[in-house]
């Protein structure tokens, strides 16, 4: 694998932002403003709050700062815009970003490149004064490299993937906004390998909020990598197959890494959520809305909700979810929440609704099962079938082949921008999230990272 590990590398290194079609570039933007308001909001989370105070304090510099200081620094987005090194802003930022389960991702590997990349750019970026075309082209550069390892690789049964291929995308995005040749972006990449992690989807179901700060050390990756390769550390040329062949994960498939290199990118490969919680239940959830779509029900007349779903997403059966965190993966929640309020938003999944004693009751009328009918015709179809059963005896069932969101049945583009302004409202004013978003969709045009960090700031609620 180590000639297609170069040819990856040499492909980050050499590509020019001209050199990516127009279409491809306008989606990372999408992306990137859809990954700004997930981290915005996530940044509320009081887990992220206390350890944003713990690593960089609670005020920024300001306008005052040194320009000595501000090259060395980089900004949190949350309220108060602390500051500090690089490395701990992306770490920081990047927790916010995987903290509220909104995130983006890949359509057929467990990879968000979106919440584990762009933090640590941003922070890097900002501390170096990177221009905004060299930020959008590392991005996407970084999100196909990952992406690519990602899908060459096979996974161990228990193993979450924040923080491994994602992080090797976020080491080559790092060394790409460095400038760093082939060669040394090659290096950052290996040298990447060593700081992959192990978190285990059990984290999930169990509340472990662990499983966001692997997500977020890809943004710390970002930086470190980069700096390990440029100082002069070493790795094994057979680092990465190593690692994803027998380490985290058991084999690669080296041929799969530069398939359609160049033609095929993976960014615009992805799916956007609007329901706060995990990917895998989405198709289950669009099933039950159409079939209480059907009935129309008061909450009080349900007797039953049976869903019958793939593997994955029938583990997520959780009836008595421990926390905020789990209950994003519990199935029967969300689920109660469509059948309470209509709706599996980030406003109504909240930290309320976990020990509210309704949404309690309504959580054990909830069956799920899998399907393996529904298994075998994975990944190409992530199909569910949700059946709401009335105590009156009317019973309504609809099927879900293909979840919204996924890039095959996508939201309209103006649902991804709405759902940056209502996340955004919690740390900015409703003009300055416009100009935020506007200065997004502009990325190539930003003299450097810290103007945008100045507009954010001024854009504060």
């Amino acid at each position: 694998m180590g000639r297609q590990v170069e040819a990856l590398a040499d492909f980050v290194a050499r590509t020019r932002l001209e050199d990516i079609p127009d279409g491809v570039r306008r989606h990372a933007k999408l992306v990137m403003l859809d990954t700004l308001g997930v981290m915005l909001a996530g940044s509320q989370r009081p887990e992220v709050r206390q350890l944003r105070a713990a690593l960089l304090g609670t005020a920024g510099h300001g306008a005052a700062a040194d320009a000595a200081a501000a090259t060395r620094t980089a900004t949190a987005y949350a309220t108060g815009w602390p500051t500090g090194d690089p490395r701990s802003v992306a770490l920081v930022n990047g927790i916010a970003a995987r903290s509220l389960e909104l995130c983006e991702g890949h359509r057929f590997v467990m990879f968000q490149g979106g919440a584990q990349i762009l933090p640590g750019l941003l922070a890097v970026g900002e501390c170096r004064r990177s221009p905004g075309r060299d930020l959008l082209g590392a991005f996407i550069l970084g999100y196909d490299a990952g992406a690519r390892l990602s899908l060459s690789m096979t996974p161990r049964d228990l193993v979450h993937q924040n923080g491994q291929a994602t992080l090797l995308g976020a080491s080559a995005a790092g060394a790409r906004l460095r400038g760093l040749d082939a060669a040394t972006t090659s290096l950052a990449m290996r040298l990447g390998a060593t700081l992959m992690l192990t978190p285990s989807y059990t984290d999930a179901i169990s509340g472990a909020t662990a499983l966001n700060v692997a997500g977020g050390m890809c943004g710390h990756a970002a930086s470190l990598a980069p700096e390990l390769a440029i100082a002069g550390f070493e790795a094994q040329a057979d680092a990465i197959e190593l690692s994803l062949g027998k380490l985290v994960a058991e084999g690669v498939r080296p041929d799969e890494v530069l398939e359609d290199l160049g033609t095929r990118w993976e960014i615009t490969r992805n799916w956007f959520r609007l329901r706060a919680c995990c990917n895998p239940i989405h198709s289950a959830l669009d099933a039950l809305q159409d079939a209480l779509a059907e009935l129309r029900p008061d909450p009080s007349s349900i007797e039953r909700i049976d869903i019958r779903t793939y593997h994955f997403a029938a583990k997520m059966d959780e009836r008595n979810p421990a926390n905020y965190f789990a209950s994003r993966y519990s199935l029967p929640h969300a689920a109660a929440g469509l059948a309470l309020c209509g709706s599996t938003g980030f406003d109504t999944l909240n930290d309320d609704t976990v020990h509210d004693p309704v949404w309690a009751a309504m959580r054990q009328r909830v069956h799920v099962a899998e399907d393996a009918s529904m298994t075998a015709r994975l990944p190409h179809r992530k199909q569910s079938r949700a059946t709401v059963t009335l105590k009156d005896g009317r019973v309504a069932t609809a099927t879900c082949d293909l979840p919204r969101g996924d890039f095959q049945n996508p939201y309209e583009e103006s649902e991804i921008r709405a759902k940056f302004h209502g996340l955004a409202a919690h740390v900015l004013s409703a003009d300055g999230a416009r100009r935020v978003e506007a200065a997004v969709d502009a990325v190539e045009a930003w003299e450097d990272v810290a103007g945008f960090v100045t507009l954010l700031r001024e854009a504060a609620a």
